[in-house]
């Protein structure tokens, strides 16, 4: 869902089924570059025909990696690797159900403003049953982010909000569930919170692209490998421009709860 706090946006997406939609803003088809980049639906009980959609990244065939911020633990998730309309009813041959897991220490909104707004927004999915989509994210040492230089080569996926449509009013998401993915660069970071999130560039004219609304806990790959820096989690306007901010998996205590699943 689209949530508004301290004027930061977190970056899943609420849709109907069977709406028309698009994914990473400035991007391209992903094809098989990352195959294990998979979608993240959760029905929401009290609106009926609607869901949270989400992105994240296999790390088994019975683990999922993602944003904590992105379902309810009580309820069930389905996820699926299938890139592209139509994927049909939850159902159905396309999704794995599973058991979402937030980070017991994730909190939202537990500090004023932006260096307060998001602590420990990783998760991880407890596939119901053995999925493999050919292909495994790999995670990261611990501290890998630390020895890397700014203007470092990051690769967003996700299947979330391409882009939006102008005209006649509100500009309106497009989204495709399609899998999509695009170049960014690592950026400094000079508030507190550096030490738990990389910062990205969203610059088009830069030729980068950006997370948007359903890419939420997509990973942040190290361009040329499959090994994940971080998981998307929030953006601070609602044109998804600008630069993102990522959730890193690389500290100790985050790969401790990510391998205790």
């Amino acid at each position: 869902m689209r949530i508004r706090v301290f004027g930061v946006l977190l970056v899943c997406a609420l849709l109907a089924i069977g709406t028309r939609v698009m994914t990473v803003t400035n991007g391209q088809p992903d094809g098989d570059r990352h195959p294990y980049v998979g979608v993240l639906v959760q029905p929401i009980p009290s609106m009926p025909g609607f869901v949270t959609v989400c992105s994240g990244a296999a790390l088994s065939p019975t683990r999922f990696l993602t944003a904590a911020h992105c379902a309810d633990p009580s309820q069930p998730v389905y996820i699926s690797y299938k890139s592209g309309p139509p994927f049909g009813p939850l159902s159905g041959k396309n999704f794995t159900t599973g058991t979402f897991h937030p980070h017991p220490d994730w909190c939202i909104a537990c500090g004023p403003g932006l260096p307060g707004f998001d602590f420990h927004d990783v998760a991880v999915v407890a596939l119901d049953k053995r999925s493999n989509p050919g292909e495994f994210a790999v995670l990261p040492s611990a501290g890998l982010v630390n020895t890397l230089p700014m203007g470092t080569s990051v690769d967003i996926v996700g299947y979330g909000v391409q882009g939006f449509l102008h005209g006649g009013g509100k500009p309106q998401d497009v989204f495709l569930f399609t899998r999509y993915f695009a170049p960014s660069q690592l950026i400094q970071s000079n508030n507190v919170q550096s030490g738990e999130f990389i910062k990205l560039t969203a610059n088009p004219s830069q030729g980068t692209g950006g997370v948007c609304f359903g890419d939420s806990g997509g990973p942040d790959v190290l361009s040329g490998t499959d090994i994940v820096l971080a998981v998307n989690s929030y953006v601070t306007n609602g044109n998804c421009a600008g630069v993102t901010y990522s959730n890193r998996v690389d500290l100790p205590d985050i790969l401790s709860f990510i391998h205790s699943i």
